[in-house]
């Protein structure tokens, strides 16, 4: 892989991005190694200058190590000598020639893209379970959980970023590719709009799977129109969009798509009961058949012609409980057909998906059944415990939860409103404090709790929560761990602090028992 200065600079102006340069030799020299790390700079290397934290000694390191071009935002005399580009927006550069870079990768991918507050994982998985016996296990996912580059099990990583730096993210795509791979499916975050981490990307499908307030506080989004903002722009980057219509705030969605968007390659979905406007014809419906603690199984129906020409109506079954899990089961279906999967590949394929960390199950003897599960903002925790107070035909509910630090915010009065409304007893716990103090955020959540109908304990060593939940419970009873589902750490203080999961911490707890 290589990048010359001459295409770097084509590329920033017509992008409007660069302010100025500063070019040491021939336009023609070529940069063989492209990072924003100072400690993994090469030879001959074009080297970023980005991060609000960011330092001129990372430059400064950078240059020793070999790199013979930046780019920042602003010149910096620690790169006297170098190869410069100053430009507008670091991120937006970066994206535009890290693409550039690995030479386009995305153009010899087939790229499904999901976004929504919540759905975006599980969806991004039943589309993965399809595609896999379609394109024989050339599909790449890129998932809140994991980053899967090929076949093989070293080609498989756990992911740190739901959309990874767009740098990281096409050195993946092109990996992707080196490794067979023909289809990618990924989730894109709000976060990933706004840092501008898939600038200039288009995806050949792009789903919007719902909205609900998340992501709004100091580092995040600072209002629900921004966080509405960013998701919107999948939309409007993507040539097909398919939408659930039954998601808030509709008439927006809509209108964003349609801003890029022939209304020919738009498509909506929504259950068999919604109601929509007599002005929209809903292209595919679901209907659930039957839900219970094993299996959960409906019917898709393709509606209009353009959404009848995919052939893929007809009835399935999912091993992933919930009935929350059709809506999205449904996207992942039209998904798969576009992508070119048939009725039977879809339906042998989305049967038996099951994702770590949502809805495992663990028997108790002598006590409650446990279930760990992601669900970590209120709109997942609400579908989680209400679907589990109708299975269990009203049980006691024991909820072990904590909220993150420094981002997330908005998940605090959250997370108080749905234990208010569903749960009998709460173990507040930690969960990625990163650099707040974990008591001051259980605190924020416990003082909106209402305490005539919930019992809180604050309990902060989230392994002795769970021990606690579980040891409390009694038959019948239903112990709910969640927000972290699989995450094998606790982030403190900006350290990835290993931590058991959810799951293991049960199991262990079961087996003192």
């Amino acid at each position: 892989m290589s990048l010359s200065l001459y295409a770097c600079m084509l590329i920033l102006k017509e992008h409007h991005l660069l302010k100025s340069s500063a070019i040491q030799g021939d336009l023609d020299a070529k940069m063989v190694d492209i990072t924003y790390d100072s400690r993994k700079v090469k030879k001959d290397a074009l080297f970023f200058c980005k991060g609000d934290n960011f330092r001129p000694i990372y430059l400064t390191m950078a240059k020793d190590n070999g790199a013979i071009t930046y780019v920042a935002e602003q010149p910096y005399p620690e790169g006297k000598g170098m190869n410069a580009f100053i430009v507008t927006n670091i991120q937006k550069a970066m994206a535009l020639l890290s693409a550039a870079y690995f030479d386009y990768p995305q153009d010899d991918l087939f790229v499904i893209a999901y976004t929504g507050t919540k759905g975006k994982t599980t969806s991004a998985y039943f589309t993965k379970g399809i595609l896999d016996i379609t394109t024989n296990k050339q599909t790449a996912l890129f998932s809140t959980i994991d980053r899967i580059l090929g076949p093989k099990p070293e080609q498989r990583f756990k992911s740190d970023l739901t959309t990874p730096e767009s740098l990281d993210l096409f050195h993946d795509m092109r990996a992707a590719v080196d490794n067979g791979m023909t289809h990618l499916i990924m989730e894109v975050s709000s976060q990933a709009y706004l840092r501008n981490r898939v600038f200039g990307l288009t995806y050949d499908v792009g789903f919007f799977l719902n909205i609900t307030p998340d992501h709004i506080g100091p580092n995040e989004h600072p209002d629900f129109d921004n966080y509405l903002h960013c998701k919107l722009q999948l939309l409007v980057n993507s040539r097909k969009c398919v939408i659930n219509a039954e998601t808030d705030h509709f008439d927006e969605v809509y209108a964003a798509a349609k801003t890029t968007t022939n209304p020919d390659s738009i498509y909506l979905y929504a259950g068999a009961d919604f109601q929509a406007p007599q002005d929209i014809d809903i292209d595919f419906r679901f209907e659930s058949k039957e839900a219970d603690l094993a299996t959960s199984r409906f019917n898709f129906t393709p509606v209009t012609p353009k959404a009848q020409a995919l052939g893929v109506g007809g009835a399935y079954q999912l091993s992933l409980i919930g009935d929350f899990n059709e809506s999205n089961a449904t996207a992942a279906i039209i998904a798969a057909a576009f992508a070119g999967a048939d009725t039977e590949e879809t339906q042998k394929g989305i049967a038996n998906v099951r994702i770590p960390g949502r809805m495992e199950s663990l028997k108790v003897p002598g006590h409650g059944q446990v279930y760990v599960d992601y669900a970590h903002n209120y709109a997942s925790m609400k579908a989680l415990l209400s679907f589990l107070k109708k299975e269990y035909n009203d049980p006691k509910l024991i909820v072990v939860v904590g909220s993150p630090g420094d981002k997330g915010v908005s998940r605090r009065p959250g997370f108080a409103k749905v234990l208010t409304e569903y749960a009998q007893q709460a173990f507040l716990t930690t969960d990625d404090p990163g650099f707040e103090n974990p008591q001051d955020i259980a605190t924020q959540i416990d003082q909106a709790i209402d305490h005539n109908k919930v019992n809180v304990e604050i309990v902060l060593d989230r392994k002795a929560a769970i021990k606690a939940a579980i040891t409390m419970s009694q038959p019948g009873d239903i112990v709910v761990l969640a927000g972290k589902g699989a995450d094998p750490y606790q982030k403190v203080r900006g350290v990835d602090t290993p931590y058991p999961t959810d799951l293991a911490v049960a199991k262990q707890v079961v087996a003192e028992l």
